[in-house]
């Protein structure tokens, strides 16, 4: 069993930062990619960045250059700052990761967080 748990989302002005975080536990023996993604409403779920285990990341477009993932993999947490937020970045922020949950595992498994709400208005 695996769980994720995100924390970090809220109210925020335009033009504010805000830190997401995931906390990963449970039977994991190592993780592959660590991701965020979001879902803004009557919209469909979009990848926002994602990071690799040897840190490569990857933006969506539309967030280059304002947010920024990074990883602690000892601590199996993976973060987004987000800095001059906009109103179309409102959305229900998921956290994902791709592990392998054992030493022999060939195929990586996907977990998913339960999403924190980012809300970015004046």
């Amino acid at each position: 069993q695996v769980q994720l748990v995100e924390s970090g989302g809220g109210l925020v002005q335009p033009g504010g930062s805000l830190r997401l975080s995931c906390a990963a536990s449970g039977s994991i023996f190592s993780i592959n990619a660590m991701g965020w993604y979001r879902q803004a409403p009557a919209k469909q779920r979009e990848l926002v960045a994602s990071i690799r285990s040897g840190g490569r990341t990857n933006y969506a477009d539309s967030v280059k250059g304002r947010f920024t993932i990074s990883r602690d993999n000892g601590k199996k947490m993976v973060y987004l700052q987000m800095n001059s937020l906009k109103s179309e970045d409102t959305a229900v922020y998921y956290c994902k990761i791709s592990y392998y949950s054992d030493y022999s595992s060939i195929k990586t498994l996907d977990a998913w967080g339960q999403g924190t709400l980012v809300t970015v208005s004046s």
